[in-house]
Parts: structure tokens; C-alpha cells; sequence
């Protein structure tokens, strides 16, 4: 019932029994019965008024919340439109993706290179890239080595040089190694093995200059012509060869230098470094050469080139 229907109605009850109550047709009770169902009738109306007024307030509230909520489901339904989209961008951007990528494959297939065979081609130039630096190293301490032997070859010169000047001895390389070389005939008579004093003299000076050479041993081997010896003692050049260095050895020991950096060797005839055709020649194969044996970290081991 609306509010400007209902306050007419309440009026018009009131004036009804007014009217009845002046005519006198009703007694005092049904008067006041009549005024009490008034007053009622004000009251049911004043409550549904009420009513109404909550009633449209509740209305206004739920057309408010109805705007917000269609707004909302507007707005979500223009995100989903744009998730859309850009679910329909990113499928593009993968599908050219996947498409470069194949291309790139087939470009990799016709070219004919593959992951495996650049390792495997990787893995070859470091292999020889480790053998160069190997080969290299090598080089340096053979080197190096070289040039220690030909300083130590040059100081030895140097300290007998007054006996090389003097004709008491000579100094040559044979095989990479210094040999000193002295004259049988200098040191010991034909056939003998008794060392002559001119011979123990020249020793004498060989002795003091070995013993300033630290770290280096030496080989005395002695060497005859061809001419052949047959004697109890002597049954071939070898072992009058071989008895003539262990002399030197037993006099350089006497002299000084130490027993362990010495050795004695004997070759006879077989080693000559003139021909046997003269006697000139033949002089010069009898004698005694004192080599410079090479250490054993000179002996670098290079790699064939």
C-alpha cells in the first residue's frame, strides 16, 4: 500500500467515528472501542510505512550493488577478451619459433656440421695444440742444455790453453762430446804402459783443471794404430789399449780428482781419427782421449718433426 494512500484512510477512520460518537447512534464503550481500532489502524499504517521506506532503501541498495556488479562482469569480460588476444599473439610468436628453429636445423644439416663432429674437431686441435707445447718445451731444454755445454766447453778451453799452445795436448768435439787428446808418445813409450815423467807432468796439469769441474764425469780410453802386438802381457792392441787408460785413471785419482766421476775404456784399433796409411797418421790413433761425458738431464729426449 503506498504512504499517500494509507494517510487519507487513517483520516477519514478518525472523522467516521467522530461523526458516530456526535450523532449519539453508539454508547460510550463502542466509542472508545471504536477510537481504540483507530489509534490501531494509525499504528499498522505508521509501521507499513516504515516498512516502505526500507523497502525502497533496499531496493536502491540492490540497484546499486546489480550497477557495480555489471560493471565488474563488463570489466572481466574485457580482460578476457585481451587474454585472448594476447593468447592468440603469443601462439604466433611460438609457432614462428618453432618455424626458425627448423629452419635453422636444416641450415645446420646442410651445412654438415653437427655438435658432435665441432667437439670431436675441438677435441683434435687441443690434442696437437698440447703436442706442440710438448715439442716446444723440449726444444727449449734441449736448448737450453746446448748452450750450458758449450759455455762449460769454452771455460775448459780457456784453462788449457796454454797446454794446447804448448803442443802438449789437443781438444776437439767428436760425437756432441769434448775430448781432450794427448799423444801416446808423449805419455808412454812403445809398447808400455808405464806413464813417462813428461807425460805425468801434462796429467799433472789435466788433474788440477778437473778438479774445478763440478758435476761432470769423465771417460780416459786409450787407442793404438793398426800395427798388431802379440806379447804374454799384451795378446792385442785391446788390451794394451784398455791397460794404458786404467793407468791415467790410477793417476789422476793420485792427483786429486775423485775416483767416482772416472772411468776407463779401451778401443785398440777401432776407433782411429786419421787413416792407418802412414806413419804420420798412424802417430796421431795412438793416444789418449779424456771425453766430457754428457749429464743425464742434457739427454732431452725431442720429438721426431
Amino acid at each position: 500500500m503506498r504512504p499517500h494512500v494509507l494517510r487519507p484512510l487513517a483520516a477519514s477512520v478518525s472523522f467516521a467515528a467522530l461523526v458516530t460518537l456526535g450523532t449519539g447512534c453508539v454508547s460510550k464503550d463502542q466509542f472508545d472501542a471504536a477510537v481504540k481500532d483507530a489509534q490501531q489502524v494509525r499504528a499498522t499504517l505508521a509501521q507499513c510505512s516504515a516498512d516502505v521506506e526500507r523497502t525502497r532503501a533496499e531496493i536502491a541498495r540492490l540497484n546499486d550493488a546489480l550497477a557495480q556488479a555489471q560493471a565488474l562482469a563488463d570489466r572481466e569480460k574485457k580482460e578476457l577478451a585481451d587474454a585472448q588476444g594476447t593468447t592468440k599473439d603469443l601462439q604466433a610468436k611460438l609457432d614462428n619459433a618453432i618455424a626458425t628453429n627448423a629452419q635453422l636445423k636444416r641450415e645446420l644439416e646442410r651445412l654438415g656440421k653437427n655438435a658432435d663432429a665441432l667437439l670431436a674437431e675441438k677435441g683434435g686441435l687441443a690434442s696437437a695444440l698440447q703436442d706442440a707445447k710438448a715439442r716446444l718445451e723440449e726444444l727449449r731444454k734441449a736448448q737450453a742444455a746446448a748452450a750450458a755445454r758449450a759455455q762449460l766447453y769454452k771455460e775448459v778451453l780457456a784453462k788449457f790453453q796454454k797446454m794446447i799452445d804448448a803442443g802438449e795436448l789437443r781438444i776437439a768435439l767428436r760425437n756432441g762430446r769434448m775430448v781432450i787428446q794427448l799423444a801416446n808418445d808423449v805419455l808412454f813409450d812403445s809398447g808400455h804402459t808405464e806413464i813417462k815423467p813428461a807425460g805425468q807432468h801434462a796429467l799433472t796439469q789435466v788433474a788440477s783443471v778437473f778438479r774445478t769441474i763440478a758435476d761432470r764425469k769423465f771417460q780416459v780410453a786409450g787407442d793404438t794404430d793398426n800395427v798388431p802386438i802379440h806379447t804374454d802381457r799384451f795378446p792385442s792392441n785391446w788390451e794394451l789399449s784398455t791397460a794404458r787408460a786404467v793407468e791415467v785413471v790410477r793417476y789422476l785419482i793420485a792427483q786429486g780428482v775423485r775416483p767416482e766421476v772416472l772411468s776407463a775404456a779401451g778401443y785398440g784399433e777401432f776407433d782411429p781419427i786419421a787413416p792407418n796409411d802412414e806413419a804420420g797418421s798412424r802417430a796421431r790413433n795412438r793416444r789418449i782421449e779424456i771425453s766430457l761425458q754428457p749429464n743425464i738431464d742434457e739427454l732431452v729426449s725431442i720429438p721426431p718433426g
